[in-house]
C-alpha cells in the first residue's frame, strides 16, 4: 500500500523500544519492472514464487526493490501484499509498491473512511507519490518480468527461491528423490495403491497406537512401499507421500482470490466425491479472521472443513513447525522404514525441519494446489496430465475438472467481500478475548521472576555488566564448533518447532519435572534461556562437516569425542577455549530470529567466519557481540584448505578496528603446518563498531542509560 516499512531483527526491535534508532547504510534501489497481465489458472502465488527465483538470481541483499511498470495495473493490493511479504525470501530489504488507484481500491475495501481515502490520494498527488505511469526513475539496474509468461509452480524442497513448474514437478521430484537420498524410483501403475479400502479416514490425533494397527515392507514393482492397516482402513505409504497439507501463513491466507480459489477447489472436489487420501494431516490457518468470515458466507468453509481442512487457529502453525505431531502409525512408518515423505504449504519457508523434524521434503504453492495434492496424496504425480483421484465410480478426476476458473472466483469475491468484515474484525482487535482479560498483570516497576518456571527466566546477557564498555580483544586459539556449507537459515541455527526427550532441550526440561507431553515447541521456549541455548544448532537436519552424524552433532576435537554441539560448548567453555563457525555462502537467511544469534553467542563463539550473510542475522549477530567476519572475494574454506580442525588465531580486532577492515586469520593444522588468509569486518557503520565494543547493542543502551542517570 505504499508504506515503507521493512523486518529488523528482535534484538534491534529491542533497543529501538528502549528508545534506539535503527541505523542502516544507504541502500542501492533495483527498479523490478513488471510487464503483461497473469495468465488464467497463474496466481499470485505462482508469481511470487518466481520472484523468488529470479531475485536470488540475481542477488539482492542489504538492496531495496521497487515494482514499476505497467503489469501493476493488473495486481491488486492482496496481490501486491503477497510478494512483498516474501522480501526476506527474495533476500531484499524491502519490496515497495507505489500508490495508485488499486491503493484506493483496497482501503474502500477494508472500511477506511471516505475522508481518510481523499486525504491519501490529495496527499500523495500532491507530493509526487503517486504513480502515474510515466515516471522517469533512476534506478540502480533494473529487472524485467512479463508477469504473462508466469505458470503454475511450486518451490522447494528446501528453499523458496528453487521454484518448479508444475508440469515438471513429477519428474523434478524423481530427480531430487535421487540425488539427496539415493532412491531409485520405479514409476507404478496408477493404484487403489494410494486410496483406502472401506471404511472411515483414521482419526488424525496424536493418539496412542491403535493395537489392531499392522505396518510392513512390500516391494510393488521395486519401489519400496509400507502397508498400513488401521483397524478397517488400509493403504499403502510411500516416499513422496503428503504427510502434511496445510493451508497457512498470512502471506497467502490474507489473499481472498487464492482461498475462495481454494474453497471452489473443495467444493468441486467434493461434489465429485473427491476426499484427501488417510495418511494426509490437513489443515486451515487464515492470517485474519476476516478470511473466516467471507468464506462462511460463501459456504466454502463447509466444503473445506468436508475434506478435513478445519480451522486450527489464526497465524503462525505448520509454517513455522507447530503442525503438532503426525498421527502414531504414519510417524512409526517413516521412522523405521526411512521413508521420504512430503509436506505441502501455502507459506513462506519451507526450510529443512522447519515443518516437522520427521518430513524431508517441504514444497511451498498456492492454497489451491494444497488442497489438491491432498487430495492426491503424493508429490510424484502430474497433475496436468493424471488424475487427481478417482471417484466412488472409479472414473478419473483430473485437476481441470476441479480448478475454478478466475471468473467464478471473482463471482464469489464480488458476493462475500464486505468492508464490514473489516470494520468488525479490526474495530475489537485491542480487546481480546475472555483469557487475554482475565490475565493478571502486576504493578512492580521491577518483573517478578518465577523461579519455577521453565517458560519464562531471567536471562543471562546482563550478568556482571561492567560500567564501561571493556577493551577489545584479539581471538587466540579458537576451536570450530562447526562447518557449514551454504544457505544455512536462521531455522538450522534456532529451530522453531517441536523436539524430543533426546535432545539436549529434552533432557534439560525433563530434569526439571517436565513430561513429553507438556514439552511444546522452541518458540514457546524461547524466554528461557537455559532450553534456547540447548535448541542452538540442535536442527535434526544441519549437517556439520566435523560430525559423522546428521544433526546437532560435532566433534570435540581434542579428544575426536563426537557429541552434541550444546555438550561440546560446555567443555570447550570449561576450557576457556573461545569458538567460531565456518560457513558458507547465504548465513543466516530465513526467518530473523534473534536467539539464532543469542544462541551462538551463549555457546561461547565468538567470530562467525561465511561467504555472505543476510542482512538481519549479521545485524542481530553484531547485537549480541558475535563478529560476523567473511572471506575475501574467491576465498571458500574449501579455497584455503580449511577442515574446522585447526587452531583459529584472529588479530586486527584489538586495534583500529573500523567498518569493512580486514583482519588476519591465522589456522594452525594438527601438523603444524599453517594457512593465513584475510577477512573483511561486516561491520558497516560506526554505530555497529560500538555496539560490537560494548559486547552488543543492548549492553550499549543499558551503559547510555546508566552514564545519562548519573
Amino acid at each position: 500500500i505504499g508504506v515503507v516499512a521493512w523486518g529488523v531483527g528482535g534484538i534491534e526491535a529491542e533497543a529501538a523500544i528502549l528508545g534506539q534508532p535503527v541505523y542502516f547504510i544507504m541502500p542501492e534501489v533495483i527498479g523490478l519492472k513488471l510487464t503483461g497481465k497473469l495468465s488464467p489458472g497463474s496466481t499470485a502465488t505462482d508469481l511470487v514464487l518466481t520472484i523468488a527465483e529470479v531475485l536470488r538470481k540475481y542477488g539482492v541483499v542489504g538492496k531495496f526493490v521497487e515494482v514499476f511498470g505497467p503489469g501493476l495495473d493488473h495486481l491488486s493490493v492482496p496481490d501486491r501484499a503477497t510478494i512483498g511479504n516474501m522480501s526476506p525470501e527474495f533476500g531484499c530489504t524491502i519490496t515497495y509498491f507505489p500508490i495508485d488507484e488499486k491503493t484506493l481500491e483496497y482501503m474502500r475495501k477494508s472500511n477506511r473512511s471516505q475522508e481518510q481515502i481523499k486525504l491519501v490520494e490529495d496527499y500523495c498527488k500532491a507530493n509526487l507519490l503517486w504513480r502515474t505511469g510515466d515516471e522517469d526513475i533512476n534506478y540502480t539496474d533494473i529487472i524485467e518480468l512479463d508477469i504473462s509468461t508466469v505458470e503454475p509452480s511450486v518451490a522447494g524442497p528446501k528453499r523458496p527461491q528453487d521454484k518448479i513448474f508444475l508440469k515438471n514437478f513429477k519428474p523434478k521430484f524423481i530427480e531430487l528423490l535421487h540425488q539427496s537420498f539415493g532412491r531409485k524410483y520405479i514409476e507404478q501403475e496408477q493404484l487403489t495403491r494410494w486410496y483406502a479400502e472401506g471404511g472411515g479416514q483414521p482419526v488424525q490425533e496424536p493418539l496412542p497406537m491403535p493395537p489392531e494397527t499392522v505396518i510392513e515392507e512390500k516391494l510393488i514393482d521395486g519401489m519400496k512401499t509400507v502397508w498400513v492397516n488401521v483397524g478397517q482402513e488400509k493403504f499403502i505409504v510411500a516416499d513422496g507421500a503428503v504427510v502434511i497439507a496445510a493451508i497457512t501463513s498470512c502471506t497467502n491466507t490474507s489473499n481472498p482470490f487464492v482461498m475462495i480459489g481454494a474453497g471452489l477447489v473443495a467444493r468441486k472436489a467434493r461434489q465429485r466425491g473427491l476426499d484427501i487420501k488417510p495418511w494426509v494431516k490437513p489443515s486451515l490457518a487464515p492470517g485474519s479472521k476476516v478470511v473466516t468470515d467471507y468464506l462462511e458466507k460463501a459456504d466454502l468453509l463447509d466444503d473445506l472443513e468436508a475434506l478435513q481442512f478445519h480451522l486450527v487457529g489464526f497465524g503462525c502453525t505448520s509454517c513455522i513447525g507447530n503442525s503438532g505431531p503426525l498421527p502414531p502409525y504414519i510417524s512409526k512408518a517413516i521412522d523405521e522404514h526411512n521413508l521420504v515423505v512430503a509436506s505441502v504449504l501455502s507459506g513462506n519457508r519451507n526450510f529443512e525441519a522447519r515443518i516437522h523434524p520427521q518430513v524431508k521434503m517441504n514444497f511451498l504453492m498456492s492454497p489451491m494446489l494444497v488442497v489438491a495434492y491432498a487430495i492426491a496424496g503424493r508429490v510424484d504425480i502430474d497433475l496436468i496430465n493424471e488424475p487427481v483421484s478417482y471417484d466412488p465410480n472409479q472414473q478419473p478426476v483430473y485437476l481441470k475438472d476441479i480448478w475454478p476458473t478466475d471468473d467464478e472466483i471473482h463471482a464469489v469475491m464480488n458476493e462475500v467481500l464486505s468492508p464490514e468484515y473489516f470494520g468488525k474484525n479490526y474495530g475489537e482487535i485491542f480487546e481480546g478475548n475472555d483469557i487475554w482479560q482475565k490475565l493478571i498483570v502486576p504493578d512492580d516497576r521491577l518483573y517478578a521472576w518465577d523461579k519455577t518456571s521453565t517458560y519464562i527466566k531471567e536471562a543471562p546477557f546482563f550478568y556482571n555488566i561492567s560500567d564501561d564498555a571493556p577493551p577489545l580483544n584479539d581471538i587466540y586459539n579458537a576451536r570450530a564448533l562447526l562447518v557449514l556449507g551454504d544457505s544455512i537459515t536462521t531455522d538450522h541455527i534456532s529451530p522453531a518447532g517441536q523436539f524430543s526427550e533426546a535432545s539436549s532441550a529434552g533432557e534439560y526440561l525433563i530434569s526439571r519435572g517436565v513430561e513429553k507431553t507438556n514439552f511444546n515447541s522452541y518458540g514457546s521456549r524461547r524466554g528461557n534461556d537455559e532450553v534456547m541455548v540447548r535448541g542452538t544448532f540442535a536442527n535434526v537436519r544441519i549437517k556439520n562437516k566435523l560430525a559423522q552424524k546428521e544433526g546437532g552433532y560435532t566433534n570435540y576435537l581434542p579428544t575426536g569425542e563426537e557429541m552434541t554441539v550444546y555438550d561440546a560448548s560446555v567443555k570447550y567453555k570449561q576450557a576457556q577455549m573461545p569458538l567460531i563457525v565456518l560457513a558458507g555462502k547465504e548465513y543466516g537467511s530465513g526467518s530473523s530470529r534473534d536467539w539464532a544469534a543469542k544462541g551462538a553467542f551463549l555457546l561461547g563463539i565468538r567470530a562467525i567466519i561465511a561467504e555472505s550473510y543476510e542482512r538481519i542475522h549479521r545485524s542481530n549477530l553484531i547485537g549480541m557481540g558475535v563478529l560476523p567476519l567473511q572471506y575475501e572475494k574467491g576465498d571458500t574454506a574449501e579455497s584455503l584448505g580449511l577442515t574446522g580442525n585447526e587452531l583459529f588465531t584472529i588479530t586486527g580486532i584489538a586495534e583500529d578496528l573500523k567498518p569493512l577492515k580486514p583482519v588476519n586469520v591465522l589456522a594452525k593444522k594438527e601438523d603444524g603446518s599453517e594457512i593465513n588468509f584475510r577477512a573483511i569486518v561486516r561491520m558497516d557503520s560506526k554505530i555497529e563498531i560500538e555496539y560490537y565494543r560494548h559486547g552488543g547493542i543492548l549492553q550499549y543502551v543499558l551503559r547510555n542509560f546508566l552514564e545519562k542517570a548519573n
